[in-house]
């Protein structure tokens, strides 16, 4: 949705006609919000009956208005569930009632989640929105701890009887003795038994996860990590390092334990393009593996000349 959005492909502004699928989808006893077959309804508002009503017509709406058909649209999410490297999941529909074979994961949930908030950062107003009024119905957020907690500002609930009440929970929170810095954390709770227990959960995985990790900031945006011998190039080194800061979550306490190593493929042979992986930085905590971190090059080496070339390409032989 906020893909088509970002692309050109759907506007705020634009008016998408109501099918009588749509307005069936909302009359099934599943959260709707209420708008009419037959009518144009505003982009914007049917993304806000989506979110905040989890209003199953104005989701069907969209997903026809996107794909032109629910079908479309259908293929659509699992081609794109794919591309992100998951395997569990498997839709049927856009709005989530439960049909044969919709399935998911509670972690496969969260890269969804991750993704919608890195790739649509302007979709969180949205999931962070108390309460919308449509068709003179107002109806309130779902999320308990959008009312109970500052910090948390989305993200989705969810109902069926198959899978029980869901939530899919997002909050930032300043980090400690690091002025300006926050912290984002996501949590996912699937399977409760009341809109309270999902509230109740999600609130403790959060409060959890802040208080039991430490946040370990290891280089800066386009900090030089490494340099790395070039060859055949206009340079014999590139820097190596990362376009945005390179940040660790340890368990609490664990913060002495990191040790950092650069395994590089050598040779290295130009031209290298800015950006490009390069290395990898491998991550130990307490003499045991914990993350790898592919380093790219901070600059550009164009090829050599001739000469150059012919120079490395014999030093390279006789090494």
């Amino acid at each position: 949705m906020f893909q088509a959005l970002q692309s050109g492909k759907l506007q705020l502004t634009q008016e998408l006609p109501v099918s009588e699928r749509a307005w069936r989808t909302g009359m099934t006893g599943a959260s709707r919000t209420f708008i009419q077959v037959n009518t144009r309804v505003k982009v914007d508002d049917l993304i806000k009956g989506m979110i905040v009503q989890s209003g199953n017509d104005a989701t069907t709406a969209l997903a026809e208005g996107v794909g032109g058909s629910v079908e479309n649209f259908v293929d659509m999410m699992n081609r794109q569930a794919l591309a992100f490297g998951l395997r569990q999941t498997s839709f049927k529909n856009p709005e989530g009632l439960t049909a044969p074979g919709h399935t998911t994961t509670a972690r496969e949930l969260s890269v969804i989640a991750t993704r919608l908030i890195t790739d649509f950062p302007n979709s969180l107003p949205y999931y962070s929105m108390k309460e919308f009024s449509y068709n003179g119905i107002k109806q309130p957020n779902r999320n308990l701890l959008l009312f109970r907690d500052p910090t948390v500002d989305g993200l989705k609930t969810g109902y069926t009887d198959a899978a029980g009440y869901c939530l899919i929970a997002t909050a930032k929170r300043p980090v400690p003795g690091t002025p300006g810095a926050t912290r984002r954390l996501l949590s996912v709770v699937v399977g409760t038994a009341s809109p309270e227990a999902r509230a109740n959960e999600s609130q403790k995985l959060l409060n959890w996860g802040y208080s039991a990790f430490d946040v370990v900031k290891l280089f800066d945006a386009g900090q030089v990590v490494s340099t790395a011998p070039v060859w055949k190039g206009s340079a014999n080194t590139v820097k190596l390092g990362r376009a945005e800061p390179l940040v660790l979550v340890v368990p609490r306490g664990q913060t002495g334990q990191v040790k950092t190593t650069v395994q590089r493929n050598d040779p290295l042979m130009a031209p290298i393009n800015k950006g490009q992986a390069m290395a990898t930085l491998k991550i130990q905590l307490g003499g045991q593996p914990w993350q790898d971190v592919p380093l790219q090059a901070l600059e550009a080496v164009p090829s050599a000349g001739f000469l150059g070339r012919t120079w490395d390409a014999l030093r390279l032989s006789i090494q």
